[in-house]
This record gives structure tokens, C-alpha cells and sequence, in this order.
């Protein structure tokens, strides 16, 4: 990766939907060679994706939490593929420490947050701490 690839980058975490022409012209390079770099960078697995930053509270999930579950062996949360599609999970994450992985999770009311706390106690005991807000929701990735 170069400068230009960097520059690239920065871009498109800013705003995934630019074109390859208006790319093209914040790094001076022809739209063609931009495509060509982003499919370069899509094909070494640098980009993995484009997405949309949704506010979880005017998405109708004002409730979010990360929860971390003790769980080891057969009945693990990470052994199931099934929870990475519960619709509640945001996130799940292997971790070290006490608990063998960490999810976030958002949901409707707190009535369906102890709902889901209840299906994780399946796999392991669940703790949980509350988001109450989010000074850094997210950053873009800044070269080193």
C-alpha cells in the first residue's frame, strides 16, 4: 500500500458512495487507475465493505449494551452460528480475561434487552453493562 491507496482509503471511510470519478479527483489520479486500486484493495481484503452509519435510537433501538458471556466448551456462544444472526447482536467478539467473548447489542426496550439476556444465559453466565452514550461511535482508520 502507498500513499496513494492511503489517500484512497481515507476517502471512501468519509464517504463510501463517492464515485471513481470524484475520487479520481481528490487524488489526481484517472478514474480508471482509481478502479483499479479499489479492486485491488477489495481483492487483498484491505476493504471488506461498504456500509451505512445508522443512529440507533431514530432506528428504534434506543437500548444498547455490551454484554460479556463466561462460556467455554460445547455450549459456547462463538460455537453457534446461529447468534451471530440474532438480529439484537452488532457485534460479537472473541476476548481474553474472564469472559470468553463480548457482544453489543441494541435493542427496542428493556423488556427485550432481559429477553436477551435471558437467551444468552443459555450458553454461559451473561454480564452486562449499559451504553449511555457514545463520545467516538466511530473513527475512520488512520494510516500508521
Amino acid at each position: 500500500m502507498d500513499a496513494v491507496d492511503r489517500r484512497l482509503l481515507a476517502e471512501l471511510q468519509q464517504d463510501a458512495r463517492l464515485s471513481f470519478n470524484e475520487l479520481s479527483r481528490r487524488v489526481n489520479l484517472s478514474s480508471p487507475a482509481v478502479a483499479e486500486r479499489v479492486r485491488r484493495l477489495e481483492a487483498a481484503g484491505v476493504l471488506t465493505g461498504y456500509h451505512a452509519r445508522i443512529d440507533l435510537v431514530r432506528a428504534g433501538r434506543p437500548v444498547s449494551a455490551l454484554v460479556q458471556v463466561q462460556c467455554y466448551g460445547p455450549r459456547c456462544v462463538l460455537r453457534d452460528p446461529a447468534v451471530a444472526d440474532w438480529p439484537e447482536v452488532l457485534q460479537l467478539h472473541r476476548v481474553t480475561g474472564d469472559a470468553c467473548c463480548v457482544l453489543m447489542v441494541a435493542v427496542a426496550s428493556m423488556a427485550e434487552f432481559e429477553a436477551l439476556i435471558d437467551r444468552l444465559s443459555e450458553y454461559g453466565q451473561p454480564a452486562s453493562t449499559m451504553i449511555l452514550s457514545s463520545p467516538v461511535q466511530w473513527r475512520p482508520v488512520q494510516p500508521y
